[in-house]
């Protein structure tokens, strides 16, 4: 794919492009032809790519905890169920470690956030040309223009898909505060802290301060995990969308480049887990 393209840059680019889906001003609904086309669709454009490969994955991930859960003995394991129950007792753990509230939800939710994240890192090594190009010939049998069909396989390279697990935790960032605290908590914490005095008129000029820095506090969780994982995993494909200009030399240092990646797409899955679980902690917290 890169020998037939005309510039690097135009393949970085293409490489780059979701598969979007949208009403256009001009053409209507269908499919963007270009970045431009894409930005032209609007918010409510769909990027088909990512929301395939994500919902896709997720449902890999229930389906294979599932099926070896109901499978589950207590005899000899299987090695897929010493896996599974391994993976269980590390985010357990790591929950009982940091989470202290009373919650039946957050286990599963870390479990079901490092599973999901990673396997969609994990897409991250599939070589970067072999489904874009599947998608292309895929388009061609349909009579669309190779040139225009554009397909990402790594979700969390779209910060759309970060973004929105993100707000996801933010919602139940904010719903487990109330919970907790009650709404004139949830306010308080917002207008009374981190400046505080005694006398009640100091205290009340502090209130706007208190709100625009406990406010930006608040938002910077969602954006950190979204932009942190985004970064990183956009910045892990750049590479290898790089490597694979090179050719027939790419070989020598994809390999070395995608062992180091598995410690990448791994290490950001647990943060995102692990941030999750330390900002619900500290909304059940009192202080």
């Amino acid at each position: 794919m890169a020998g037939n393209n005309p510039t690097t840059s135009y393949y970085i680019q293409h490489h780059l492009q979701n598969l979007t889906f949208g009403h256009h001003p001009e053409h209507g609904w269908g499919f963007a032809h270009s970045a431009d086309e894409a930005a032209e669709m609007g918010f409510w454009a769909l990027h088909l790519d990512t929301l395939g490969w994500s919902i896709g994955l997720g449902l890999l991930f229930l389906l294979l905890f599932r099926k070896v859960g109901r499978a589950a003995t207590t005899g000899v394991p299987t090695g897929l169920q010493n896996f599974v129950e391994m993976m269980v007792e590390f985010v357990d753990n790591s929950v009982k470690d940091t989470f202290h509230g009373k919650s039946k939800l957050i286990a599963p939710l870390s479990l079901t956030i490092f599973c999901w994240v990673f396997l969609m890192n994990l897409m991250d090594l599939v070589p970067v040309d072999f489904l874009p190009m599947l998608a292309q010939k895929v388009g061609a049998m349909f009579g669309a223009d190779p040139a225009h069909v554009y397909f990402k396989v790594v979700p969390t390279t779209d910060v759309n898909a970060t973004l929105g697990m993100s707000l996801s935790v933010f919602a139940l960032i904010i719903f487990y505060t109330i919970r907790a605290k009650g709404f004139s908590g949830f306010i308080g914490e917002l207008t009374l802290h981190p400046f505080n005095s005694p006398n009640k008129l100091i205290q009340a000029l502090f209130v706007p301060v208190n709100f625009l820095l406990e406010t930006v506090t608040l938002l910077a969780k969602p954006i950190s995990l979204a932009l942190r994982l985004f970064g990183n995993l956009y910045a892990g494909e750049l590479i290898f969308i790089l490597i694979a200009l090179i050719g027939l030399w790419q070989l020598p240092l994809h390999f070395p480049w995608a062992v180091f990646h598995i410690l990448v797409i791994t290490l950001q899955a647990f943060i995102f887990m692990m941030l999750t679980i330390v900002y619900l902690a500290m909304a059940v917290e009192k202080h």
